[in-house]
């Protein structure tokens, strides 16, 4: 008897815990999907980036340009990237905190909620958004290709004249994985770890041509002035993109609702001249070294 009393009051003060809320389901939302805290409850945006992809974003010594301090660092951040981030602070009353990581540490920062956001010219791929949500666009970048002045490939008309020749892009972008193998008979070296190191083996002649976006080739322009830009978009020999591979977006962690609406409410009242004119901006401030 004593055994089933004990049982009986047992059972009892589950169903009151239940009742009351105890039951981690009952607090869940109605559809069973928990929604990921935005993170800028404390007012602050925290922005993940290279710091090292100009003019997408770029380390400079001081806050001249609207430089903002990147964390635990002596250095400043600034370029498109960083023009956007305080735009999309501004317009939420945040304040912005930029963090520098590698360019695969990125996606990783902001599903382990590290970072709040990656603003780091990241196309909107459907293989990038299994891992994160996306907000934007916030860019449309068309892609091209760099070549030296007076190369063998300067005169190249369309993807097809660049038969033959060595080339390389950056390691993890769209650039090397989908555009380069577009073009046959290229000898595909291997990627380059970053921007920089694939503009650095156009310039040491360690390969003939590079692909990369129009951001990144305007820049480049500015800091290697022997370069030239091949932009095929005009003819039928071009490489073949979807609109996931030009749409450059923000991302954020799986399921932070709160967030991706906040900065798609402020970048879909901005048109691509806002972008452009953001970008040009950029370029126009961003230092020879790049």
């Amino acid at each position: 008897m004593k055994k089933f009393l004990s049982l009986l009051m047992a059972l009892t003060i589950m169903a009151s815990l239940t009742a009351c809320g105890g039951s981690k389901q009952e607090t869940a939302a109605p559809s069973g999907e928990t929604t990921a805290p935005s993170g800028v409850e404390d007012g602050v945006l925290t922005v993940a980036m290279e710091c090292a992809y100009a003019p997408y974003n770029w380390s400079q010594p001081d806050d001249s340009n609207g430089a903002v301090a990147i964390k635990d660092s002596n250095e400043y951040a600034n370029g498109y990237d960083v023009m956007m981030a305080q735009k999309l602070c501004e317009a939420n009353g945040w304040t912005l905190e930029v963090v520098r990581l590698d360019w695969d540490s990125l996606i990783p920062a902001v599903q382990s909620g590290t970072v709040d956001a990656v603003i780091a010219g990241q196309s909107m791929t459907a293989e990038r958004a299994e891992q994160v949500d996306f907000a934007g666009p916030y860019l449309y970048a068309s892609i091209i290709c760099l070549t030296k002045q007076g190369s063998a490939f300067a005169g190249a008309k369309g993807i097809s004249d660049l038969s033959g020749g060595s080339c390389t892009s950056q390691l993890g972008t769209i650039w090397y994985d989908t555009c380069l193998p577009q073009i046959e008979g290229a000898k595909v070296q291997t990627a380059a770890e970053s921007a920089p190191a694939m503009l650095m083996a156009l310039e040491t002649g360690a390969v003939d041509f590079v692909c990369t976006d129009m951001p990144t080739a305007q820049g480049a322009l500015v800091a290697y002035p022997d370069f030239q830009l091949l932009d095929f978009s005009d003819t039928d020999d071009n490489f073949q993109v979807s609109d996931e591979d030009v749409n450059i977006g923000i991302s954020v962690m799986k399921g932070n609702t709160t967030l991706k609406d906040a900065l798609d409410a402020v970048l879909s009242a901005m048109t691509a001249e806002d972008f452009n004119d953001l970008m040009a901006k950029a370029v126009a401030v961003q230092p020879i070294g790049g």
